[in-house]
């Protein structure tokens, strides 16, 4: 799909769905005898939700679940992809995280009833990088009855997003019926796999005939097995003696297969207590865990190993400053091949605990308590690693679809091709804890255009921990005997099953490598864990061990207006944060404070503390051009502050690509300045037609900035061009020069866009809702933004009867730059999905239903900064689900 053509086809879904007479959609209007025609299911979500966002003070967007338990997509995130601005990415099947209006994930703010959720992930790069980006993988989407996507800040709206807010609302028991009962049982199949499992959901709900106490509980059990097919390219480097401005070669070519069962499972307890008309109580907790273990096979050849070890290059292709075509021959003691399989045993766990009263002591004014707790940890308990390796040459090819590679003098497929090099069994967590205070007080005025002034405090204590502990096996080696080898543990130990038969068959070039021994996941595991436990101890790897705790201090006053046709509120936010990281700095000399025996190297713990404060006016105002037209203003500055891993002071290796990352505890939080305009027009209650403007002013990016440090690296195939004998005892022990990427404020920069929204019923039971985003973002010096991409396109249509529904939805989102990976850019190319929807009534309280995400089977490719030079292919395959819901 070309550029222009999302531009076009929204232009013309736009001029089809307006110019329809309005008696399209008087199903939802008052009839001629003064009668309301009452809708139901997703239209009727729909209306809710342009109903709420016609009612908000500020730029927003709504999505209303359409009944209990019926969320419009698989999870949250996948339903925020609908909303104009928010786009996601699939890398693993289904969407994650959410980029708002052009920027990444962590400058978006996800908030749970108003506060902010702890998270924390279950991958274990994830695991490390501690991002503050909200993973809605722990949030089942059958506990959302609202979601608020706000594009303008308020004073009295949480602080932390650029991008914006999400705020998910749960569902409170005195807004159902006396009793409610739902649930739904169903089956999801994924093709890759070939699997099918269980997901289950249930809520029951209760209040008294009084109406004055209510409590609702909800579960949730969903289990999906899933599987990657994907080629990958990792990393592009120069070759050794070679000049800077010389072409790069590819470091390492690859054909993985990613396998994970993933099991969530949860419940979340609403209580209601109303015991007067002056007060309303709310006692809300949620419990999360989502299961992640997974297993990742990599066989690959090692082009930075072979020639950073004396190997040579030739027979070679250039195009676009880069060597897509060569032949890599390695000396005797380098390596031309490397095999990872990683078994991962990997969880992600999410609670929260909150009690919210309001209290409203005269006619007008509202006092507002809010005081909570919540806890995420992200954990890779034990990570099994096999790595082998082996001399010898290859050619490779990089300009067909997927990466071409022929060994010579190594069989992928024996094992006794590969020399057992490398083994690990290291434990990785992460926990986020946060503990707050609210206070806010509202006050009725009458005042001309004042109408009420609204205040707050507000106090969190929020504490981040990374911890990683290596197993070594006591010199970086599985023990040349141990239990199960039956003697030196080979890499035939090891061995065993097969690669599914049809691997990589959606992707494959001629020539790409499709077939490899495979790693027997319980042989791994036998043998690692059979180990006595003297050799399985842990030891601290001191880059990626970090503890950062961040206090907040804020206040706001806020003035709502309001006179005749128009609406508003300004206000003033301000808001301090003390902040204390605590790391540890690797490859120190000895002296004071260092710890000098660790088998990483000599470190020295570090602890810094800063504060910062910011100043965050913002202004609202809305007006009636007329019953059905409103006109929105709205301006203001706004901040996030840095991922925890970026305010740390450490750096983080990675020895195999001579690549790391580092910290700096004095990176300034990203703010901006931000202009926002709106029209939207209100035909009738479930038809809306709007344009949104935005445009902001970022003062400072953060971004990496590479150079090279040197650091200690314990190898038996050093790479000699840029790694030297370290001259002590250890013969395998080498001083290396890495390219570190260190977190620092660049220039700053713009981001501005359009959004155009249609929805609306068209006729016998068709509606359509369409939106499209252009989006515009720019560094001042030119560097790209992580997360835009420049067009975004969604399109819904949707039939309902009184006997079923279905929804087909295609998403499209443009070309788009993700971060610097292994020193190297990383950029994805556009994607597009087809998804769909069908539910039959069987009764009034039972329906059947079945739903398909990515039914054109779309895959996922990635680049280096050019299309020359390709990262990855990823196949995730479709995946349906049948089920049955009911409601009682």
């Amino acid at each position: 799909m070309s550029g222009s053509k999302p531009l076009l086809a929204t232009a013309s879904a736009i001029a089809y769905i307006a110019c329809i007479s309005p008696a399209a959609a008087q199903d939802s209007a008052p009839t001629g005898d003064g009668q309301e025609i009452v809708v139901t299911g997703y239209r009727a979500s729909i209306a809710q939700s342009i109903d709420a966002k016609r009612d908000l003070s500020v730029i927003a967007d709504v999505i209303t679940a359409e009944d209990i338990g019926k969320f419009p997509d698989r999870n949250v995130a996948e339903a925020l992809q609908r909303v104009p601005g928010i786009v996601i990415n699939r890398e693993y099947g289904e969407g994650e995280r959410v980029s708002l209006r052009g920027t990444a994930p962590n400058l978006t703010r996800t908030t749970v009833n108003g506060h902010a959720i702890a998270t924390a992930d279950w991958f274990i790069l994830d695991q490390l990088a501690s991002t503050r980006s909200f993973n809605y993988l722990t949030l089942p989407s059958e506990i959302v009855g609202k979601i608020e996507v706000y594009k303008s800040p308020q004073a009295d709206i949480e602080e932390g997003g650029v991008g914006g807010t999400i705020n998910v609302n749960t569902r409170n028991p005195l807004d159902l019926p006396s009793f409610t009962v739902s649930g739904s049982a169903q089956l999801v199949y994924s093709d890759r796999s070939d699997k099918t499992n269980p997901q289950f959901s249930g809520l029951v709900s209760w209040k008294n005939d009084a109406e004055t106490f209510g409590i609702l509980i909800g579960g949730v059990y969903q289990r999906r097995e899933i599987r990657r097919d994907g080629v990958e390219v990792l990393g592009y480097q120069t070759v050794p003696g070679a000049a800077a401005d010389s072409p790069l070669a590819p470091s390492l070519i690859g054909s993985a297969l990613f396998q994970q069962d993933r099991e969530r499972y949860g419940g979340n307890i609403g209580i209601q207590v109303n015991p007067s008309d002056a007060v309303e109580i709310n006692v809300t907790g949620l419990y999360a865990v989502f299961n992640a273990d997974n297993f990742n096979q990599n066989y690959l050849a090692w082009t930075a190993n072979a020639l950073g070890g004396g190997g040579t290059l030739t027979d070679t292709t250039v195009e676009d400053n880069t060597y897509v075509k060569g032949t890599v021959t390695s000396t005797p003691g380098g390596r031309a091949v490397v095999y990872d399989a990683i078994d991962r045993f990997a969880k992600a766990k999410t609670a929260s605990a909150d009690f919210d009263l309001n209290w409203h002591p005269t006619d007008g004014s509202t006092l507002h308590f809010k005081a909570g707790w919540t806890k995420a940890s992200g954990d890779t308990t034990s990570q099994p690693f096999y790595e082998g390796g082996a001399p010898g040459s290859f050619t490779y090819d990089l300009t067909g679809r997927a990466p071409q590679v022929s060994f010579t003098g190594i069989d992928p497929d024996n094992p006794d091709d590969l020399i057992f090099d490398f083994a690990s069994l290291h434990q990785i967590t992460n926990d986020d804890e946060e503990k707050y205070v609210y206070l806010d007080y509202e006050h009725a005025l009458d005042l001309g255009p004042l109408q009420a002034i609204k205040v707050g405090v507000k106090y969190t204590d929020h504490d981040r921990e990374t911890g990683f502990l290596a197993t070594t096996y006591g010199g970086f080696f599985l023990p040349l005997a141990a239990e199960g080898c039956g003697g030196p543990c080979l890499s035939s130990d090891f061995a065993g099953g097969s690669l599914p038969s049809d691997f990589l068959k959606n992707i494959a070039s001629p020539g790409t490598l499709t077939s490899y021994f495979n790693i027997d996941r319980k042989k791994l595991e036998q043998i690692f864990f059979s180990q006595p436990e003297s050799v399985r101890a842990r030891i601290l790897n001191p880059p990626e061990n970090f503890t950062i705790n961040e206090k907040t201090y804020g206040g706001y006053v806020m003035a709502k207006l309001g006179g005749d046709r128009w609406s508003g509120n300004f206000g003033l936010r301000i808001v301090r944060t003390d902040q204390r990281s605590s790391g540890n700095i690797l490859g120190v000399p000895p002296g004071p404070g260092t710890v000098d025996d660790n088998a990483f190297g000599v470190y020295l713990p570090v602890t810094i503390d800063r504060s910062y404060t910011d100043f965050l006016p913002s202004v609202n105002l809305s007006y009636d051009l007329t019953d059905a037209v409103k006109l929105r203003f709205a301006a203001g500055r706004v901040v996030a502050r840095p991922d925890y891993t970026d305010i740390v002071p450490r750096v983080s290796l990675n020895p195999g690509a001579l690549t790391a990352s580092g910290g700096d505890p004095f990176v300034n939080p990203f703010r901006a300045n931000q202009y926002d305009l709106s029209l939207e027009w209100y035909p009738e209650r479930d038809t809306i037609v709007a344009a949104a403007l935005y445009y902001k002013d970022i003062q400072s990016y953060i971004v990496n900035r590479t150079i090279q440090e040197t650091f200690p690296v314990e190898t038996a195939t050093p790479n000699l061009s840029r790694c030297t004998p370290s001259g002590g005892s250890n013969p395998n022990l080498y001083d290396c020069v890495f390219d570190v990427n260190r977190r620092s404020n660049g220039s700053g920069g713009t981001n501005k866009g359009i959004e155009l929204q249609v929805s609306r019923p068209l006729w016998g039971g068709f509606g359509a809702l369409v939106n499209y985003t252009y989006s515009d973002a720019k560094s001042e010096d030119g560097d790209p933004i992580p997360g835009n991409s420049k067009h975004a396109l969604n399109l819904t249509g949707y039939y309902e009867s009184d006997l079923f529904s279905a929804r087909l939805s295609y998403n499209y989102r443009s070309k788009f730059f993700i971060d610097i990976d292994r020193a190297s850019p990383l950029n994805q190319k556009a994607t597009a999905s087809l998804d769909a929807s069908l539910s039959v009534h069987v009764t009034e309280n039972v329906s059947l239903f079945a739903d398909a995400v990515n039914l054109t089977n779309e895959k996922i490719e990635q680049y280096s900064g050019t299309t020359a030079r390709p990262r990855a292919i990823y196949d995730n395959g479709r995946q349906f689900y049948f089920g049955v819901r009911g409601k009682f």
